[in-house]
């Protein structure tokens, strides 16, 4: 029976993808795991494993589409003993199927595509997706559902070990971004044997359920806003899908979150002196490309520990707000605002209070560049605790950042620049940085949100100590 390949989900709020390339062509014969295409997302550039083997009778969606919905029919290949043209003819329909049709599609424990639920049906047909409700819903069966009826998100990798380990992913949390299971949570849940096909689930009674977004003021229309100008004295140029999300982002963001700011000035001459000591004393390693410093430390590698640090000093403002509870975090996840072509991406690092300023910048180095070429995995963009976003670099002296949900605050960083400051009665020059930390007033009041600033201040201001 021929089997389909689907447009998979590479992130829990993933709609549709471009098909950027296909890395195999028709006759050729994939196995469980061989990558086969590269999706587009909103963000980046995701390389897609085959979840079934056989030889690719049919190539539906060409390289190049755009815009191509999540769930939609992208392959069909033919299984072990089918022809090729047979297959190319029997495959095709997005619709789920019991096999008694001659279609088969795969595996909804172990596709890479998330499964869809009835609502995410009638959502879709109101966005204007093509195909029915009872289609779409068809796609999201039993396996995909927990014990309460909510969707189980998963990566391919996680459901693929978790079929060979016989692990119930109904049983498993996930510590990925929204939850996702990933593979260490397949790792753990072997180890501990806890979550066993057959073990009882546990309850999941209690969890703090997101945020609901709060209705978007309609935006003036696209004809109302062409009128203002004369015909032929603009150009159109449609939006990608990274500005829609990043448009979206924000006025949601806008919308439900009462900001307020807390801005300070900091010297710098200390942490300056501190820096270039360190890079001196970087020992150099042999590359492929001579000899370079293990390291190469930058004002943001500081500024990153140090506003982790703040919030390791300062825990109770280091959470999420949701409607339910509030979520008090345990680590400090430092989203870095990065600057890449059409937007913008923050990129994590992940435990930042726990890391060296060495293995910060390192690996701020590795995300920044797999960020700008768009190879960033969506679980080192999504989540985190807070952000950091830094224009100094461009000669900004202060500004206010948007913050980022599910995130309470977020530190907007100025340029460091010589500046007159009184010292004991007298007028003495230091290097002065303003930085603005916006934060979530209904997370974090004004007196939280102050105390964690003056932290950061600290720490920016006697930098030895986050080196101990």
């Amino acid at each position: 029976m021929p089997i389909n390949v689907t447009m998979p989900a590479l992130s829990p709020t993933m709609e549709e993808g471009n098909l950027a390339k296909w890395l195999v062509a028709e006759g050729d014969t994939v196995s469980a795991g061989d990558i086969i295409a590269e999706i587009e997302t909103d963000k980046a550039t995701m390389e897609v494993e085959a979840v079934d083997e056989g030889k690719v009778a049919k190539i539906v969606v060409a390289a190049g589409t755009e815009g191509v919905k999540v769930n939609d029919v992208i392959a069909i290949l033919a299984a072990e003993g089918e022809s090729v043209e047979d297959a190319a003819k029997g495959g095709g329909t997005d619709k789920a199927s019991d096999g008694k049709d001659g279609v088969m599609v795969a595996d909804p424990k172990v596709d890479a595509a998330v499964t869809v639920s009835e609502a995410d049906a009638k959502d879709a047909s109101q966005r204007g997706d093509s195909r029915p409700a009872s289609d779409a819903a068809s796609a999201g069966s039993a396996p995909a559902k927990s014990d309460t009826g909510e969707r189980l998100f998963a990566s391919p990798l996680a459901r693929r070990l978790a079929r060979d380990a016989g692990v119930e992913l109904s049983a498993v949390k996930g510590s990925g971004p929204h939850g996702r299971i990933v593979k260490a949570d397949i790792e753990s849940a072997q180890a501990t044997g806890s979550a066993r096909k057959g073990a009882d689930a546990p309850a999941a009674k209690g969890e703090a359920a997101p945020a609901a977004a709060a209705p978007m003021a309609k935006a003036a229309s696209d004809e109302s806003i062409l009128k203002l100008f004369q015909e032929g004295s603009y150009e159109k140029i449609p939006h990608d899908g990274m500005r829609k999300t990043i448009a979206k982002r924000l006025v949601e963001a806008k919308s439900t979150i009462p900001h307020f700011y807390l801005t300070l000035d900091c010297e710098l001459d200390a942490l300056l002196a501190l820096r270039k000591q360190l890079n001196e004393a970087s020992p150099m390693i042999k590359t492929d490309a001579g000899d370079k410093p293990a390291y190469k430390l930058s004002v943001n590698d500081m500024i990153i520990k140090a506003m982790a640090l703040a919030l390791k000093a300062v825990p109770s403002a280091n959470v999420s707000w949701t409607e339910s509870a509030m979520l008090q975090h345990k680590h400090a996840d430092v989203g870095v605002a990065v600057s890449i072509e059409g937007g913008l991406i923050t990129p994590i690092i992940r435990r930042a209070e726990e890391k060296t300023l060495s293995a910060i910048s390192n690996e701020m180095k590795d995300l920044a560049k797999r960020a700008r070429s768009r190879k960033l995995k969506p679980e080192e963009y999504q989540g985190g605790t807070t952000a950091v976003s830094n224009l100094g670099m461009f000669g900004i002296k202060d500004f206010a950042a948007v913050i980022n949900p599910p995130h309470a605050t977020i530190l907007a960083v100025g340029a460091g620049e010589q500046r007159a400051v009184v010292k004991n009665g007298a007028v003495t020059v230091a290097t002065v940085m303003s930085v603005t930390l916006s934060t979530d007033h209904r997370a974090v009041d004004g007196a939280l949100g102050a105390e964690l600033a003056v932290a950061f201040k600290q720490l920016i201001e006697n930098p030895m100590s986050m080196l101990v």
